[in-house]
């Protein structure tokens, strides 16, 4: 058996010894700053083969048994990582195809990531150093739970192993019916059939979606293949009271934006005891918190709301970064109120030599204090005291919204850009028009989870209401799921380019949306570019009327609602050519609703729609009347009690009443340039420890500051 939680809220940071200046020896000196700092965990050792095996079947772990004597020493519990996902010098000389084939070539050695994780050589030394390192370390006293590899992929991988197993599994699910695989994938296009296995050709210059999108699904199988291989070997070894977790990332724009292309969440969630993530956002004056909560909602949702590890995030970071006085105190805070029953920091001190030294750590090259590791000191204290962090631990939602994503679309719309239909680059992507629909309700103070495409009759049923943006590929399954969720009694919104082809990219041949016309009371079988100007018109007599009208941001799909059967016209197209044309739509069916949104609205337009169709789900948050003023996000303690987290993300203070009554957990502080406290100023602030505070009582959050509130 394994841990699925943990005991108290982590603090805590990456630590490599091994990292150090040569000749530097202060590990002593960091343990007494994490104390002093209030930070009670690390991670060690997921990115340093070399070091731990310098030859083949050579092992060192003598930084490792350094940094876990010196965290015994200081009370701090240790994440060991699995330090597979940056590969040796030596492994590569011995066997060059441990290496990733990509699009771009043969592989070459130096960055991380940059394996083919399903090679057998990769495997097999890979469970060496893994078996001689768990080994090794299990035994400890720190040591609390392990992370198998970092930040996994399938990094892209076109070698001859990959697709070796790749026919093989076509072999297996077309039962060796090549006429049958023809037919599935639409292969006589082009010139594309195959009739003979052995002439199976390289896919990867296929045209094929359908072909291509199984090749992505199928890799991303390996991924939660590999992790779970990963995590059955250090099962062997791990006592009973540890857990096992890996550390998930996020489409990457420079910082954390939206769904992972090379990773199923869901699916490779299912091989750990608690999920990790990191979560990068933008900072100064681009904090806004949006990334931060993105990214704890979709970890959360992996196993159906439970509570998750930022096992990276960052503390003074890449250049541009460095938190004003006050964020970083903000930006731990704002990861519990997501769920997160840890903060760590990537990383301790910064590097003084390769490809990382200026993604700063809480310590710059110099090692020394600085306002950034005072301030994390500030929240570490705080939540180290058992009257605020037992208080916030184990948070748990009740969300009544969920978005339901899919990997499949988001594959499939790279290939049939919305914009295009082609392949080139050009206008949103899937991941845009998922944060259009989230940064929306964020906005609004509308909690919401993540739903897999997959999911059962029984989750759907938890919510009120369920967006689906862009669900390009949607299986038979879910159409009657999502049709049965609607009569039930839920309401169903569904943006543009939903339902357009199975999960295999075959595009349905019935009138859409497939399945759902008499759902959504509604067709359509034209669509195009809004070139120019083409408005979204709010119809005078619907809910929405009064709404601005609005461009349409990307395709148009040309609705024809069904008058008879009541469809109601939220909104059409101002333009003379589509205005008989409805834009957004809604419909009874059975007990529920279903509303379409033909186009990408604009972010203030998103967020009317969305607003309204809240309320029209009979949702109503506590923050929602504070949209605009502060974000409110709320969950339940184990005492039962409703604990509220204000969080103001702007750079001026902010004045509301109350949405809730109890008293106050964490009180806003001012964090002075040297990164603590200012005593004088935090006691002139109205909101204050202990605090009684009741609905419509009026809090003033300073800027960049927070107040969390039980009762």
């Amino acid at each position: 058996m394994s841990k699925h939680s943990v005991d108290r809220i982590l603090f805590g940071a990456a630590y490599y010894d091994e990292y150090m200046p040569a000749g530097e020896d202060r590990i002593e000196t960091d343990m007494k700053m994490m104390d002093a700092a209030g930070i009670n965990v690390i991670r060690i050792a997921e990115s340093t083969w070399s070091t731990c095996e310098p030859q083949p079947g050579v092992f060192d772990f003598s930084h490792v048994d350094r940094a876990l004597d010196a965290a015994q020493r200081h009370n701090i519990s240790v994440i060991v990582g699995t330090p597979t996902y940056a590969v040796s010098a030596w492994l590569v000389r011995m066997h060059p195809d441990v290496l990733a084939v990509t699009p771009n070539g043969p592989g070459k050695y130096g960055p991380r990531q940059i394996m083919d994780i399903v090679n057998p050589a990769y495997r097999y030394y890979g469970e060496r150093v893994i078996r001689e390192l768990i080994k090794h370390v299990a035994n400890h006293p720190s040591v609390i739970g392990y992370q198998v590899d970092n930040e996994t992929k399938y990094y892209d991988s076109v070698s001859p192993d990959m697709q070796a197993l790749f026919v093989k599994h076509l072999r297996a699910k077309f039962n060796d019916d090549l006429d049958q695989l023809n037919a599935h994938f639409g292969l006589d296009y082009w010139s594309n059939r195959v009739d003979a296995w052995e002439d199976f050709p390289d896919v990867t210059n296929t045209i094929n979606q359908s072909l291509r999108g199984e090749f992505d699904r199928f890799r991303r199988a390996q991924v939660a293949e590999f992790l779970a291989w990963q995590a059955d070997i250090v099962r062997e070894y791990a006592r009973d009271d540890q857990f096992v977790t890996q550390n998930f990332d996020f489409e990457w724009r420079g910082y954390s934006y939206g769904v992972q292309p090379a990773v199923d969440h869901f699916k490779a969630a299912a091989a750990v005891d608690i999920t990790g993530v990191d979560i990068y956002h933008p900072t100064e004056d681009e904090l806004t918190g949006t990334e931060i909560a993105f990214g704890g909602d979709m970890t959360r949702s992996t196993k159906n709301g439970a509570n998750y590890l930022v096992l990276e995030t960052e503390a003074q970071g890449q250049h541009g970064w460095v938190p004003f006085p006050g964020q970083l105190r903000l930006q731990a805070y704002s990861h519990l109120a997501s769920g997160a029953d840890m903060v760590e920091y990537w990383h301790w001190h910064s590097i003084h030599n390769s490809f990382e030294t200026y993604w700063k750590g809480l310590l710059s090259h110099d090692m020394e204090s600085n306002p950034t590791y005072e301030e994390a000191g500030v929240f570490g204290r705080e939540v180290a005291d058992p009257a605020v962090g037992e208080r916030l631990i184990h948070l748990k939602k009740c969300n009544k919204v969920a978005i339901m994503v899919s990997n499949e679309a988001l594959s499939a719309l790279e290939w049939f850009r919305v914009e295009t239909g082609f392949p080139d680059g050009v206008g949103v992507n899937y991941n845009d028009i998922v944060r259009r629909v989230y940064d929306a309700l964020f906005q609004l103070n509308v909690e919401c989870d993540f739903l897999p495409v997959d999911a059962p009759t029984e989750r759907l049923a938890q919510y009120a209401m369920i967006v689906t943006p862009a669900l390009y590929c949607t299986p038979e399954e879910t159409i009657a799921r999502l049709r049965g969720f609607v009569a039930g009694g839920g309401h169903l919104v569904s943006v543009m380019r939903s339902f357009v082809a199975d999960d295999e990219v075959t595009v349905w041949h019935d009138r859409a949306p497939h399945g759902l016309t008499d759902v959504f009371g509604l067709t359509y079988n034209q669509f195009t570019r809004p070139k120019g100007r083409v408005p979204v018109v709010f119809a005078d007599d619907s809910a929405l009327a009064g709404a601005p009208e609005a461009p349409a941001e990307a395709l148009i799909e040309l609705l024809k609602a069904d008058a008879a059967a009541g469809t109601e016209v939220l909104a059409r197209y101002g333009h003379y050519a589509w205005d008989s044309y409805a834009a957004v739509t809604r419909h009874v069916f059975g007990k529920g609703s279903a509303e379409w949104i033909g186009t990408l609205l604009d972010a203030e337009t998103m967020k009317a729609v969305m607003r309204e169709a809240v309320a029209h789900a009979g949702i109503e948050p506590a923050g929602l009347a504070l949209a605009g003023k502060v974000v409110v996000r709320q969950g339940s303690n184990q005492a039962g009690e409703t604990v509220t987290y204000l969080l103001n993300y702007s750079a001026e203070p902010v004045s509301f009443a109350s949405p809730v009554t109890g008293s106050v957990v964490v009180a806003p502080q001012i964090v002075g340039s040297d990164g603590l406290i200012d005593e004088v100023s935090s006691a002139s602030l109205s909101v204050r420890p202990g605090m009684p505070v009741a609905v419509g009582d009026e809090l003033t959050i300073p800027r960049w500051n927070l107040a969390v509130i039980a009762g």
